[in-house]
């Protein structure tokens, strides 16, 4: 009977759900307290971890945060091999995931071309 999930996806979820609790609760920096982390890609050897971050300020600057977790990824490595138990942590990337900024233009898109539609409608 074939597996659900990969190694890959059952480790890359812990890894995002210890990170989140991570960042939230045991970090100090400012630039991290009003981010998400989204996903975590692994490799498939599980040596490099690309973990994706959104702002909840869509419209904020993403590289002081980029900045902020990179300077902090030392110390959330150390705490990761803490919290999982596996023989080789994984080397940790941070990328900027900016669906959220772009749905919400999307949207907006969508709002003015309804807008559009119901004024010629109107004339």
């Amino acid at each position: 009977m074939p597996r659900e999930f990969s190694r890959n996806q059952r480790l890359g979820n812990q890894v995002l759900r210890t990170l989140n609790e991570l960042v939230r609760f045991e970090t100090k920096d400012p630039r991290l307290k009003l981010i998400s982390l989204t996903s975590v890609d692994l490799s498939r050897d599980l040596s490099v971890a690309r973990v994706y971050f959104s702002l909840l300020d869509p419209n904020g600057d993403p590289e002081p945060v980029k900045e902020g977790l990179e300077r902090a990824s030392g110390f959330l490595r150390s705490r990761l091999g803490r919290e999982i138990k596996i023989r080789h942590v994984p080397e940790l990337r941070f990328a900027h995931d900016d669906s959220a900024a772009e749905a919400q233009r999307i949207s907006s898109l969508i709002d003015g071309a309804l807008d559009s539609d119901q004024n010629d409608e109107q004339r």
